[in-house]
């Protein structure tokens, strides 16, 4: 822009029968300099349609018939610094010719200076697909087309466009299933329906950004967090041990409950009420993720856990009481005494380390949209814990590959049996 000067009219209409002389001129300009239309017609201030009808000669007549003119002839491709982020119709051009020629992903984008990735996604994304001889052809200007149609912004949300989805998004979200479980549910339940995919982020944005997703605002309460915006996870607070009798550690633990290949080995903890007057146990059993939740109504001390988690062992056949792994808080002092009773052994976690425990942490962090912090957990009844156990259990789980808990363990005790 150095080379040349010109003036724009300050308003554009009506300029008499030729219209913008200056900024054609400019345009024309710095196309054979090298830039792309989408950055030439940037620089000048004007439509990128009205570039591309100067560039390439198509220009509609007072009879409405269109007439053609030479186009300009394009120069040589812009240098790095130059080219915008966009592939251009001239890049797209050389892909073409490079593409028909034999050459390589990674040789085309050294010719053309771009990251390959970049080049395999334009080819990849952008190719036309012929029906009657089954081959994918790349073609530069129906590209050029398909990504144009994509890039406008904003676009109309698919919530927006598609109330089926949205109703099947809701009723899902109602009954406290995460937004990714919602997403591979849909995903696996209507293969052949791709209007009905949608990312998780999609979901989340939907409730985030009000009147964006065209979800209603209120559904945010039923997100495991209850909460409309996100946070950063805080780190888990340091137990010290409180224990008389020896513990056993989690290190000393078999290998076949550590690669969860063998079903029986189970992950415990409490989850705490208001000022830590009330609890509720749960256990996860690590190769189902299956989750029983015991009831505490008596409170917290050992001797009280101890009972109730062995009346809650006493229902499960032989094979699927193996281990107990646990953290080592104060409600777990007569450990060796349950081990007595039921014949489980328990493993202790080293001091801070819950990822020892991640599928029982994880299972507690999803409890928490029933039983929230700082509330009286002794209201709820032993027939609430199991219904709440219940629903749990029927989630879709992304380690299990969408199947749910309960599939799972059904499985199980069918080849058992």
């Amino acid at each position: 822009m150095d080379d040349f000067e010109f003036e724009a009219h300050k308003i554009r209409s009506p300029q008499g029968r030729k219209k913008l002389q200056n900024e054609r001129a400019a345009y024309l300009a710095l196309v054979n300099k090298g830039y792309s239309t989408s950055e030439a017609c940037r620089i000048v201030g004007i439509n990128r349609k009205t570039g591309y009808r100067w560039r390439f000669g198509v220009e509609k007549t007072r009879t409405g018939r269109k007439a053609d003119q030479p186009p300009a002839r394009p120069g040589p491709l812009p240098s790095a610094s130059q080219r915008g982020r966009y592939l251009s119709q001239d890049e797209r051009l050389h892909i073409a010719d490079l593409h028909r020629e034999g050459k390589t992903v990674r040789a085309i984008a050294a010719e053309l200076d771009r990251d390959p990735s970049t080049i395999s996604r334009e080819i990849r994304r952008n190719r036309s697909y012929y029906a009657t001889s089954k081959v994918h052809v790349y073609r530069p200007h129906a590209a050029q087309a398909r990504a144009e149609s994509r890039r406008p912004r904003p676009k109309p949300s698919k919530f927006a466009l598609n109330p089926e989805l949205r109703a099947l998004v809701q009723d899902m979200l109602n009954a406290r299933w995460s937004p990714e479980q919602v997403s591979r549910r849909l995903k696996r339940d209507f293969p052949d329906r791709p209007e009905l995919h949608v990312c998780h982020e999609t979901i989340y944005r939907a409730l985030y950004v009000q009147g964006r997703g065209q979800l209603r605002r209120d559904l945010a309460g039923a997100l495991r967090t209850g909460r409309a915006v996100r946070k950063p996870h805080r780190r888990a607070q340091q137990r010290q041990p409180r224990f008389l009798a020896p513990m056993v550690m989690i290190s000393e633990r078999p290998s076949e409950a550590a690669d969860r290949a063998v079903p029986g080995h189970w992950e415990g903890d409490l989850i705490i009420g208001a000022d830590g007057a009330s609890a509720i146990g749960t256990l996860v059993e690590r190769s189902t993720r299956y989750t029983l939740l015991v009831h505490l109504a008596q409170g917290r001390r050992s001797d009280y856990v101890r009972d109730a988690l062995a009346a809650t062992m006493d229902t499960l056949p032989v094979h699927l009481r193996r281990s107990l792994t646990w953290d080592q808080g104060t409600e777990m002092g007569r450990h060796h005494e349950f081990t007595m009773a039921t014949d489980i052994p328990v493993y202790f976690c080293d001091p801070a380390s819950p990822w020892q425990r991640g599928s029982n942490e994880n299972t507690n962090g999803l409890l928490r949209q029933y039983f929230p912090k700082s509330t009286d957990l002794s209201k709820h009844s032993r027939e609430h814990l199991e219904t709440v156990a219940v629903e749990l259990n029927g989630r879709p789980r992304k380690t299990l590959g969408w199947d749910t808990p309960a599939e799972r363990l059904a499985k199980l005790l069918a080849v058992t049996s």
